[in-house]
This record gives C-alpha cells, structure tokens and sequence, in this order.
C-alpha cells in the first residue's frame, strides 16, 4: 500500500539535508511517493526575480538568477553530481512581458521545485535505488487561476494513478510540490505552502495508508519555538482540531491540506526531520481530543481594514455582501472579522493585493487600516493566559468566545 513523504524546504536546503532524506526514504521500503519543495529559500529568491523583472530591473534578475543557479550547482557537486551532465538546469528566465505578473509568477517560481527534484531523482538514482521523477505539470491538472490554481480531480486521478498503477514502475517516485499544469502546458502554483496540499491530494489519489510531512521540528507544537521558549508536543489530534489550527494560521499545515484525508480516513504523521524514529504527530478520525495545553498561533504581517458607511446605513445588514464580494476579487485572505452596527473591521494577510482593495473600498465606504499587525490566537485559553497574553502589547482589536481569544496587536511591542 502506498505511502506518501512530503520533505519541504528546510529539510533539504543542502546537501547533508539531501543525503538525510535518502536514509530516510531508504528505510521506507516500495511504493512510496515523495513530494520535495524547493530548496532552502528558493522560492522566495525566485519570487525577487519576478519582481525585479516586473520593475523593469533586469540586471538585478539576472544576477538573482545566477545566484539561485549557482547555488543548485554547488549542492550538486557535494553530492557527487555533474551539473550538465547528470543534470542540465534551467538556462534562461522564462520571462514574459506580454503576460501577466501573476502568470509569469507561476512560469518562474515553479521551477524552483523542478530543479530541487531533479537533484533529489538523480541522486537516489545514483545510490541504487530505484526511482523515477514525475513532472507534475503535466500530471496534476489546474485552471489558470495563477498563483492559487484550483486542481482538476477527476483528471489528475486518472493520470496519477496510470502513472503509479502500471506494470514495473519504479518503488519510488519523486514529484514536486506546490506546481500543476494548465491543458494547455503552462505551469500553474498552488498558493504559498501548496507543497502539503499536493501531498494530501496525492494520498488521497492513492489510497494512500498515511501521509507524512517531515518538518525541522518535533511535530506539532503547542506554540512556534522561535516566540515562545516553552512548547509542548501535541502527539495526537483530530482532523477537525488541525483544520482549526490551521485555519487560525498554525503554520505546521496547509489549510487545504486535511480535506482530502479526512474523506479517506488518511492519516497525517508530522514527524521531525532529524530524528526520523521519533513518534512525532498524528492527526486522524481516532485523534485524541480536545488538546488539554492552551495553543498559541502567530500571523504575522496583518492589516486591519475598518469600513464605516459614508451615509451612517447599517454596515452588517446592507453592505456584507458588497465588501466581501470585493475581498473574493481582490483575492485577500481573511484572518479575522469584528461587526457593529455601523462598522464592519476585517484582518487581512498584508499582500500585494491590498492596495487596491482599499481603493475599491474607499469609493462606498469611509475606510481606515493600520499595517504593521499579528494575530494572536489562543485556543484552550483562560482569564490569566489572555491577561498575560496582552501583558506589554498595544492591542488594536480582542476577541474573545468560550476558550478561544484572538488579539490583533502590534509587532515589535
């Protein structure tokens, strides 16, 4: 039965992450499924060059693009790789200025998986395993909805499993994450993180026994380690505790990553990479709940959006569906919402989108936002861990339910 390892960027941003995976996956046994990110902060490298291209800075693209190259290539060559020999990367930009930011986006930032699983292939390759590499783009079917394609399931069933289910296929594929492909070929993202949601999708069209994402920490934790220096392994959970979590902006899952496990009844292991026979986390049907330690979640980079209608009309009652219908277009991810009467205040991911939502906003509605923000949400929480929680910070917006309280509040207070 087939099982399926997600190794994200962190996990293989060198060689020795590179040659830790290869013990890993060698202990897996057959029918196995890898899906690999793109090395180290590749994405965010390749997302510069977008940008510099788009602001007409191509001296600036070019020398980003040969530092990502180069860094590729020395991998390669501490894992005993030629480059242009064993593996001939990507040469020229493939840059459009006739199409879109956003689909020129999806053609760049792609390759950044491509390059990290041919790397990956070749190398097991070359330790005696057997192995083959799959170009996800022309097996996992999208729209062309650049930057958060939505995955045709009925056709990448098919292709994925004629692929997997054919006589004398190799006992391990490598796949990218995050990346699709539109009928047409053209190269399609997932959103940011997509990585764990083709791990999931792959499962599920698999009838996969579990899913494992193996991740820079011990599974899943009560709290991010890089804020608070206390946390707690969260060993067991249920599907309906992980997409709350994620949902709130845990980081350790995608948030479309539990639907298609949970309609298979597919198990999700979170284990740590660097130490593979820890138990690590498990999220399932047979879960242990609720948690019994308060959950601290951080999303940094909000902005908080408060509309008041120019006319004094009641906001909520007139005016919902008008502004969420401009937060749908505009593509923003919502992380919190607070009604009055009169006003109407949203948390918003602070992307580049954001501006002109604004704009389209200020022409109905007096708006005002302030940038700068996190979210802070607290599940399990109590009147003592929420006074402690605001103790020091300036808090723009609290909101508080039975055991869960969530604080906007401003960073680097």
């Amino acid at each position: 039965m087939a099982k399926v390892y997600k190794f994200g960027g962190a996990s293989v941003k060198d060689a020795e992450g590179v040659r830790n995976l290869e013990h890993i996956v060698r202990e897996a046994g057959n029918d196995l499924m890898v899906v690999v990110s793109a090395m180290g902060k590749t994405t965010n490298a390749l997302e510069r060059v977008v940008e510099f291209l788009d602001a007409g800075k191509e001296e600036q693209a070019l020398s980003q693009w040969v530092d990502i190259i180069d860094f590729h290539v020395a991998i390669m060559k501490q894992l005993g790789l030629q480059p242009g020999t064993d593996i001939r990367l990507q040469g020229e930009i493939p840059y459009d200025p006739n199409r879109s930011y956003d689909e020129n986006y999806d053609q760049i930032v792609s390759l950044g998986e491509i390059m990290s699983t041919q790397i990956i292939a070749v190398y097991l390759l070359k330790q005696g395993l057997s192995v083959e590499w799959w170009n996800m783009p022309k097996l996992l079917r999208t729209d062309d909805t650049w930057r958060e394609a939505r995955v045709n399931d009925e056709v990448s069933r098919h292709t994925i499993r004629a692929g997997w289910d054919r006589p004398q296929r190799p006992n391990i594929v490598v796949a990218q994450g995050f990346i699709g492909g539109t009928e047409d070929g053209r190269r399609t993202t997932l959103g940011r993180e997509g990585s764990d949601y083709t791990a999931a999708l792959l499962g599920n069209y698999l009838d996969a026994e579990s899913v494992t994402i193996w991740k820079d920490v011990p599974g899943i934790l009560n709290a991010d380690p890089r804020i608070e220096p206390n946390t707690v392994l969260i060993p067991s959970l249920r599907y309906q505790d992980a997409v709350e979590l994620s949902h709130s902006g845990a980081q350790i899952i995608h948030p479309k990553t539990i639907r298609p496990l949970e309609n298979k009844h597919i198990p999700l292991l979170v284990k740590p990479f660097g130490d593979p026979k820890a138990e690590g986390s498990r999220i399932a049907d047979d879960g242990v709940g609720p948690i019994g330690v308060p959950v601290y979640i951080w999303r940094k980079n909000q902005i908080l959006i408060t509309m008041r209608a120019k006319d004094f009309a009641f906001v909520l009652e007139e005016s919902l569906s008008e502004i969420f219908d401009v937060i749908h277009r505009h593509r923003l991810k919502v992380s919190l919402i607070q009604s009055s009467a009169v006003t109407i205040s949203v948390c918003v991911d602070n992307t580049r989108f954001v501006p002109d939502a604004i704009k389209e906003l200020q022409a109905h509605f007096n708006v005002t936002y302030n940038e700068n923000l996190s979210l802070l949400t607290i599940r399990g929480t109590t009147p003592e861990i929420l006074e402690r929680a605001k103790d020091g910070k300036t808090i723009m917006l609290s909101q508080t339910t039975r055991r869960t309280a969530r604080l906007v509040v401003v960073e680097n207070n």
